[in-house]
């Protein structure tokens, strides 16, 4: 059971969907009435593997917000070659650019597990938009942080190699900060963890093995971490991370700059 769910179950609201609202990080510290409103033109969603929740090129009817499992966003070019551009676990939300400008999706997205979350209408909530600042407040630094993400990601794709990302994505693993070494588990499997890297899966096998001259060994998707200092010095993480979402029931916009 991950956080978001035990928050869930764990909450006294009488409404299933309003709980799940107020435990997703965006909408965490809407006042109650707005919520209400939100609650009103949302609903619960659960999808099976490889279901596709979002049709590159079609038009947005709901914003998902991904509450368990994994989803897949994958573009395709004309000629028919797809490629995974990025694997959303919880709690993300997509594609919130597209449902806010009325444009058609620019990828698809695809269920890689099972998955439940929260489908809440685009022409409702663009209205709600319109007339509640508080959710427009929270909706705007969620949109600010996904920008930053995807300039992060450009970035690294620009300056970093490809044993630099795995390096760094693999630390991001690490909970304890002052780990020296830590035994982690993949979220995903490395075909998917490549296309998140940014590279083919012959270019992530390679990293690994460069990475195995700092400490790094692989069994499946189990990863020894044997000398994390060896390995922060090599991948050089970001030294201006963004703050985390914050828990439910604490401020949802962090202070910091967006």
């Amino acid at each position: 059971m991950n956080e978001l769910v035990k928050h869930v179950a764990e909450s006294d609201s009488s409404h299933p969907v309003e709980r799940l609202l107020r435990a997703i990080p965006i909408f965490a510290d809407l006042p109650p009435a707005v919520l209400a409103r939100l609650t009103l033109i949302s609903e619960e969603f659960s999808v099976t593997r490889g279901t596709a929740l979002c049709v590159q090129g079609l038009l947005p009817d709901v914003l998902h917000v991904l509450t368990e499992g994994q989803v897949a966003l994958t573009g395709a070019a004309p000629d028919g070659t797809t490629a995974v551009v990025d694997v959303l676990r919880p709690v993300s939300h997509f594609v919130l650019a597209a449902v806010l400008t009325e444009q058609a999706y620019l990828m698809s997205a695809i269920a890689v597990q099972s998955c439940t979350g929260v489908a809440i209408n685009a022409a409702g909530l663009r209205q709600l938009l319109r007339e509640e600042p508080a959710l427009a407040l929270a909706v705007l630094h969620a949109q600010a942080r996904d920008f930053r993400l995807m300039v992060r990601q450009v970035r690294d794709l620009k300056l970093r190699s490809a044993a630099q990302r795995l390096g760094c994505y693999l630390l991001a693993l690490v909970e304890a900060p002052d780990a020296v070494r830590a035994d982690i588990r993949l979220p995903f499997e490395k075909g998917l963890l490549a296309a998140r890297l940014g590279c083919r899966a012959e270019n992530l096998s390679r990293a690994f093995a460069t990475l195995r001259e700092h400490g790094v060994r692989t069994h499946g998707t189990r990863v020894l971490l044997q000398d994390i200092d060896r390995l922060r010095a090599f991948a050089v993480p970001d030294a201006l991370p963004d703050p985390p979402w914050p828990d439910p029931g604490q401020s949802a916009v962090p202070p910091g700059e967006i």
